[in-house]
């Protein structure tokens, strides 16, 4: 496990085929066994992968012979925990789920670097969002940020038709993880017609990696999409651990909540499922089964086929 990195990317750009370049990126990230997931859409592509880092530096040639000025991100990985378990390359039709018809993309807002943020932070005209999902929020944010809580990015626009307002809202800064939502939430408020949009450049990752500690407004972990689950302000593996059952991130009271059971529910199933118990006990059933054939192949030394991995 020593050596091992995480390598993310993306790029908005036409991709004429994605079928036929999924096959080829398959059977490279296959032979250097690098593994993680990559979308492919006639969009762009997005991916985050975990490898050693010299395959990954070679598997960084494959890609940017396909994509042109790739921007890559690289991250530490904890010498116990795998980041992936498989390896994926997706079809998709968006590679940021977004389900918004006609949109611009290159009407993203103004990327603006840490200084900047901090400005847009402390200025009382600017109205700052967070568009990331409320699981992941509730683990970490800037203080000043509106939370949409959505429960995934599709629900975003709704939101904004619903709280706010071009005529009164004229400057909105906003930011997610790696700047990737951010592209497409911010072209969806500029064709809106927001006069002033500001996006923080590479997401909160890269402003985690930039800030001087004794200047970092950032509150708690930022939420991953990886077995990490989450990274802290230095970037390192964080404290949090994920339910496989919902996917919530869990703090260290969340597992020893009476209701917490490896791999099949948490507090936050617990609370989801209200007014729907029956269904709740029959998903129980099925992932308690699930978790012992993930702990039977973890103890002939073998990997489950349906473990968790983004």
């Amino acid at each position: 496990m020593t050596d091992r990195r995480v390598l993310g990317f993306y790029k908005f750009m036409p991709v004429s085929d994605p079928g036929a370049l999924q096959h080829h990126l398959r059977a490279e990230g296959e032979r250097l066994n690098i593994k993680g997931t990559i979308l492919l859409a006639e969009e762009g592509v997005n991916g985050t992968l975990v490898g050693t880092q010299l395959d990954l530096r070679r598997y960084q040639k494959v890609l940017t012979d396909h994509f042109a000025e790739l921007p890559f991100k690289w991250s530490r990985l904890n010498e116990n925990n795998h980041g992936f378990y498989r390896f994926k390359v997706k079809v998709k039709p968006e590679i940021v789920s977004f389900g918004v018809e006609d949109l611009d993309i290159r009407l993203t807002g103004e990327h603006v670097n840490v200084e900047q943020w901090h400005a847009l932070l402390d200025d009382p005209d600017v109205v700052v969002v967070d568009t990331r999902n409320a699981y992941e929020v509730d683990i970490g944010t800037f203080p000043a940020a509106l939370n949409p809580q959505t429960t995934n990015f599709r629900e975003f626009p709704q939101w904004v038709k619903e709280h706010l307002d071009p005529d009164e809202n004229k400057r909105v800064a906003m930011f997610c993880t790696g700047g990737i939502r951010c592209e497409k939430a911010s072209a969806y408020m500029k064709q809106a017609g927001f006069e002033s949009v500001y996006q923080l450049d590479g997401g909160v990752l890269r402003y985690l990696e930039a800030v001087a500690p004794d200047t970092n407004r950032w509150s708690g972990e930022c939420f991953v999409f990886d077995q990490r689950v989450s990274v802290n302000a230095d970037l390192a593996q964080g404290q949090y651990q994920q339910c496989y059952a919902c996917r919530h991130p869990l703090s260290a009271s969340d597992l020893e909540s009476k209701v917490y059971e490896l791999g099949v529910s948490c507090p936050h199933c617990a609370i989801a499922s209200e007014g729907d118990e029956q269904a709740h006990a029959a998903r129980k059933t099925s992932l308690r089964e699930r978790q012992k054939q993930v702990e039977l192949a973890q103890s002939r030394g073998a990997q489950h086929i349906g473990a968790p991995q983004e």
